[in-house]
């Protein structure tokens, strides 16, 4: 196990564990934080043998958000704006790429309260399940005059819609995961004492699969966004094209044939 001052890193049968340890404020975000989860993130994308990334939280909450009391990155002759405005781009904003750009598939087990930037950070994941008791808050316009950020505008209205986000945000009302679910925002809600064990089980199951191929799908989907119907058959014919010439789909198809499970390459 590698321990930092703020987060933990486990790494175990081609899983990384990622384990933000603040318990004590929530596990919000400050500096220090920002650097050690940046440097996981290296540490993961580097290891060819890790080919999941699981997110939880110590404690009980999964992220509070920025850390308000912390000392952040506002140089002298700064505003408070652009001091906030600073921190994002070198700190904030970095670690957010750095995570949506991993290539390896990214689960999110939201435990108890997740609120403002613990949002972003929970649903730029590409499955999030959460216990029961979980909640997800807006607190951004109400409570602080700010908008949502890390991604939260992005992720947001793509998986809820303009309506349910625009809602959010603007009361700061709390979000059960149970409703979360409903809505289509995370993957599936559980009971508190079933998270870790359904977000390791899918993990397992990820880690054997075809990391190439799952990165294509991240982008793949992604993309679609910016594509017409036309455009994203003529991607999807590229990137077959390169897949099909790659060892896992030849395992792939050779373990149908032969009615077997097949064993994937990172």
């Amino acid at each position: 196990m590698t321990t930092r001052n703020t987060i933990t890193l486990e790494a175990n049968d081609g899983i990384a564990l990622l384990t933000l340890n603040r318990p004590e404020v929530l596990n919000s975000i400050n500096m220090e934080l920002i650097a050690e989860v940046r440097a996981a993130l290296a540490e993961v994308k580097a290891n060819a043998d890790l080919r999941v990334l699981v997110m939880t939280g110590a404690g009980r909450g999964f992220c509070a958000g920025a850390d308000l009391a912390a000392q952040g990155s506002r140089q002298e002759g700064m505003s408070a704006g652009q001091g906030v405005a600073h921190g994002m781009e070198v700190a904030f904003n970095p670690m957010m790429r750095e995570l949506m750009d991993l290539g390896k598939p990214v689960i999110a087990a939201v435990n108890g309260m997740t609120a403002g930037g613990g949002v972003g950070l929970a649903l730029a994941a590409d499955i999030v399940i959460a216990a029961r008791s979980a909640t997800f808050i807006q607190v951004f316009g109400p409570r602080l005059g700010l908008i949502p950020d890390l991604g939260t505008t992005w992720t947001l209205p793509r998986l809820v819609g303009r309506a349910r986000a625009l809602g959010l945000a603007l009361t700061g009302d709390r979000l059960a995961a149970e409703t979360a679910a409903e809505w289509g925002m995370i993957w599936k809600c559980v009971d508190d004492d079933a998270l870790m064990g359904e977000a390791m089980s899918l993990a397992q199951k990820l880690a054997k699969g075809p990391t190439n191929a799952f990165a294509e799908i991240k982008k793949a989907l992604d993309i679609s966004e910016r594509h017409t119907f036309a455009e994203q058959l003529d991607y999807e014919r590229e990137i077959q094209g390169q897949l099909g010439d790659h060892p896992n789909f030849i395992e792939g198809v050779t373990a149908f044939l032969q009615k077997r499970e097949p064993k994937f390459k990172g």
